[in-house]
C-alpha cells in the first residue's frame, strides 16, 4: 500500500482537482481553495456526526453481540428485564440503524452536498442542531425500549410521542440545510448523487411520519409497517449511500461515470417501484391478493434499475480495479456497490412466492437484511469515512495495517454471518415445511449455524474497535510525518509501477 488515501491523477501528475471536470459536471475548474471553502463550511457539522456515529457504532455492537450469544445461551444475563432478548434485539436494530448509520448519513450528506453545489454549507446551525435533535430522539427512544417501552412494530419500536418526533424534526432540519444549500448552487447540471442525496429527506420525512400514525389497527397496521419498513432501506438508507458510492468511483480513478442516462434509470426506477415492495413480507398473510401480487410485480420490476446501477458502476471502475489495493475507500465502495447489486437481486428472488414460503420466519431473512445494511450500507459509510475524514481534518490516516485489518475483520467477518445464517435458513426452512419432522428438529438444525453466527460477530466487532480506535489516532495525531493538506491535493498515481518506491 503505497498511501493510505491516495487520490486519483492522470499520467501527467495532473492533481483531482485539476481534472475534477472529468469526473463531476458540477465541479468544473474548481479551485484547491474553493473545495477548502466548501468543506470549512461543513466542517463542524460532519465532524460531529461522524463522532456520534462512532459511539453508535460501539454501542450497538455490543448490543448485538449480546443478543447473538442469546441464541447460543438462552440463559446469558436473563435477571433483568431490560437485558433480555425481546428488548436488546429491537435496540440493536434501532441504534445500528437510526443511530450509526442515519448519523452518518448526515455526516456525507452535509459533506457532498457543498461539493457537489459548488457553493457553501447553507444554515450550518439547522444542521447541528438537527443531529442533535436526532441524538436525544434516538437516546430517548432507546432508554424507553430498553425500559419495555415500544410500539411493537418491527424497525418503528421507538415510542411514537416521545423519540419519534424529535426524529423528524432533527432529520428535517438537517432536511432543510441540505435543500438550502442545493437552492443557493452555483452549477446548472445536478450530478447524480445530489439527486439521490436530496430526495432521500423529504422521502425519509414522508415515509417515517406514515409509518408512525396512530389510526392503523389490524391487518392495516401490519401493512403500514412493512410499506415503512422497506422504504426505510430503499428510500432512505439506499438512496444516500447510492449517492455516495457515485461521487466516490469516480473521484478516485480518475474516470467520469459510465452512463448519464443510466443513472437516470437507476434512479427514476428506484422512486418509481421500491415503494410497492414492502407487501412481500406479508404473503400468506391476511391482505387483499392485489396487495400482494402489486408487490411481488414492483419487486420484479426492480430488476430495471438494479441492473442499470449494477453496469453503471462497474462500467466505471472495469479495468481500474488494480486501484482497490492503493485506496480503502474505493475497495469498500466496490465491494458495497456489489452487496447493493447481489442483495437487491436476492430480495427480488424471495419476492417470489415459491421461494418466500421457504425462507420468511427464518434466519435466512436475518442474512438477507444484513446482507444489505452492513455489506452495502455500512460498508459503504466505512469508505465515505476513509474518504471524507482525511480531507475534513487535514492529515493522512496513520496506519495502513489497522486499515488492512479493520476490512478484513469487518468484511470478512460479514461474509461468514451471512452465509452461515443463509444456509441455516434454507435448512431451517425446509425443515418447518415437512410435515414429518417435529419444529425442535428445524431448531436443532440451526444450532451450528447460530454459532457461526456468534464467531462472526465477535470477528466483526473486532474490526469496529480497531476502526474507532484509528480515528481517535487521526484525529488526535499530531501533523508533524504527515501530508501537511489532506490526499486530494497530492500528486500522486493511483497505480504505482512495479518495483518503484513506495
Amino acid at each position: 500500500m503505497s498511501s493510505p488515501l491516495p487520490s486519483a491523477t492522470n499520467k501527467q501528475g495532473q492533481s483531482e482537482t485539476q481534472q475534477a471536470s472529468t469526473l463531476h459536471h458540477s465541479e468544473v475548474r474548481i479551485r484547491p481553495e474553493e473545495v477548502r471553502a466548501y468543506d470549512d463550511s461543513s466542517r463542524k457539522p460532519v465532524l460531529l456526526a461522524f463522532f456520534l456515529a462512532l459511539v453508535w457504532l460501539l454501542v450497538g455492537t455490543v448490543l448485538g453481540d449480546l443478543s447473538s450469544f442469546k441464541f447460543d445461551r438462552p440463559d446469558l444475563l436473563t435477571e433483568q428485564a431490560y437485558l433480555t432478548f425481546g428488548r436488546l434485539r429491537p435496540a440493536h436494530l434501532n441504534v445500528m440503524v437510526y443511530g450509526w448509520a442515519s448519523t452518518a448519513m448526515f455526516a456525507v450528506s452535509l459533506w457532498l452536498m457543498p461539493r457537489l453545489c459548488r457553493t457553501t454549507l447553507r444554515w450550518q446551525f439547522a444542521a447541528v442542531s438537527g443531529i442533535l435533535v436526532w441524538t436525544l430522539g434516538l437516546g430517548i427512544g432507546l432508554v424507553l425500549l430498553l425500559a419495555g417501552v415500544s410500539d411493537g412494530l418491527e424497525w418503528l419500536e421507538l415510542d411514537r410521542y416521545w423519540a419519534d418526533p424529535l426524529l423528524v424534526l432533527g432529520a428535517s432540519l438537517v432536511g432543510a440545510s441540505i435543500w438550502k444549500t442545493l437552492g443557493a448552487r452555483q452549477v446548472q447540471h445536478l450530478y447524480v448523487s445530489v439527486w439521490y442525496i436530496a430526495a432521500s429527506y423529504p422521502w425519509f420525512a414522508i415515509i417515517f411520519i406514515a409509518g408512525n400514525l396512530p389510526i392503523f389497527k389490524g391487518v392495516e397496521s401490519a401493512a403500514v409497517n412493512w410499506f415503512y419498513a422497506h422504504n426505510a432501506l430503499g428510500l432512505w438508507l439506499t438512496t444516500v449511500n447510492l449517492g455516495l458510492i457515485y461521487y466516490l468511483l469516480p473521484k478516485i480513478i480518475g474516470r467520469p461515470i459510465y452512463s448519464y442516462w443510466l443513472s437516470l434509470v437507476g434512479f427514476w426506477g428506484l422512486a418509481l417501484f421500491y415503494a410497492l415492495n414492502g407487501m412481500h413480507h406479508l404473503i400468506g398473510g391476511p391482505l387483499p391478493s392485489w396487495m400482494i401480487a402489486t408487490s411481488i410485480t414492483a419487486s420484479i420490476m426492480m430488476i430495471i434499475p438494479v441492473v442499470a446501477v449494477g453496469i453503471n458502476q462497474h462500467m466505471t471502475v472495469v479495468g481500474r480495479f488494480g486501484a482497490m489495493r492503493y485506496s480503502p475507500a474505493l475497495t469498500l465502495a466496490v465491494i458495497a456497490a456489489m452487496s447493493y447489486t447481489a442483495v437487491s437481486l436476492q430480495g427480488i428472488l424471495t419476492a417470489l412466492a415459491s421461494v418466500n414460503r421457504i425462507t420468511h420466519f427464518t434466519h435466512w431473512t436475518i442474512a438477507h437484511s444484513h446482507l444489505g445494511l452492513y455489506m452495502f450500507v455500512t460498508l459503504s459509510l466505512f469508505g465515505g469515512m476513509y474518504y471524507i475524514l482525511p480531507r475534513v481534518l487535514g492529515r493522512e490516516w496513520p496506519s495502513p495495517r489497522l486499515i488492512r485489518a479493520h476490512i478484513l475483520l469487518a468484511g470478512g467477518g460479514m461474509v461468514l454471518y451471512v452465509l452461515a445464517l443463509g444456509i441455516g435458513g434454507v435448512l431451517q426452512g425446509l425443515s418447518l415445511m415437512n410435515p414429518g419432522e417435529a419444529f425442535e428438529i428445524s431448531v436443532a438444525q440451526t444450532k451450528p449455524w447460530l454459532l457461526l453466527r456468534s464467531v462472526s460477530a465477535v470477528i466483526i466487532s473486532a474490526g469496529h474497535l480497531i476502526f474507532v480506535y484509528h480515528c481517535w489516532r487521526l484525529a488526535y495525531s499530531s501533523r508533524q510525518g504527515h501530508a501537511q493538506h489532506p490526499p486530494f491535493f497530492e500528486l500522486k498515481p493511483v497505480l504505482v509501477k512495479k518495483g518503484s518506491a513506495s
